[in-house]
């Protein structure tokens, strides 16, 4: 069964056909640049401009870089504009697709619904915490596979500051930071996420999960077992994918 799933990021919109048998892209996925500033007309054509490079005509998910509810209305948008807050982008999106069916869901949870039927968190039982490392930080938190929706720990106070304003990998590139320096901010903030829900399994993701030979050795003291994403960045497609593919399969 193939599902188009599709991936709004603060940097760059990206997606593809989903082959949801295999859990993989069906197609090489393609990418536009997440316009400045990320209104809601400026995101939705970026969108229409990926699902009609596939010509694609049946039911789109999609993420989104904020809480969801009600599988389409916006509560939160920290890194785009605030204008998306309650907005109602499962409307918006479908109006924009020529009336394709829509579901929208929080970017890291649908990477983590995929990483936990498809990849590092298959069969794990327990307190699993994906984490995304990207533009901000986004999680997905799971008991003994039952998601946790919308938790956004990138937001959690750390040392004063929005953790993710510290520890995303959009602040290591801004603050010209080396791996190793960047992992002791990593290696605080899984710390104290540890603290609060006490994992078993932490899964990173976001694209810096392609380079984590870079970093993960540099991260110590955490008890809980930290390994990539083995969907890698495609993770939030083929969980967009797999929700769509519930809703309107």
């Amino acid at each position: 069964m193939k599902i188009f799933g599709l991936d709004i990021g603060g940097s760059g919109i990206k997606g593809a056909p989903v082959d949801l048998d295999m859990g993989d892209l069906a197609a090489e996925r393609h990418r536009v640049l997440t316009p400045q500033p990320a209104t809601p007309d400026g995101v939705a054509d970026g969108v229409r401009q990926v699902v009609e490079h596939f010509g694609w005509t049946g039911p789109v998910g999609l993420t989104f870089p904020g809480v969801v509810t009600g599988g389409s209305t916006i509560r939160t948008a920290a890194n785009v504009d605030k204008s998306w807050i309650d907005t109602d982008a499962g409307t918006l999106f479908s109006d924009r697709l020529g009336g394709l069916p829509v579901t929208v869901v929080n970017d890291a949870d649908a990477a983590g619904v995929a990483e936990m039927h498809f990849g590092a968190g298959r069969d794990r039982k327990g307190t699993v915490v994906l984490l995304t490392f990207g533009t901000g930080i986004g999680s997905a938190v799971f008991v003994d596979g039952v998601l946790v929706p919308n938790t956004e720990l990138g937001h959690l106070e750390l040392n004063g500051h929005d953790a993710e304003t510290r520890a995303s990998s959009k602040a290591k590139e801004d603050g010209d930071l080396t791996w190793e320096h960047w992992a002791r901010r990593v290696q605080r903030y899984l710390a104290h996420v540890e603290m609060l829900f006490s994992p078993e399994l932490f899964v990173i993701g976001g694209g810096v999960s392609r380079k984590s030979e870079k970093f993960l050795p540099y991260v110590k003291g955490i008890r809980a077992e930290i390994v990539p994403a083995q969907l890698l960045n495609n993770a939030g497609i083929v969980g967009a994918a797999m929700y769509a593919a519930e809703q309107h399969g």
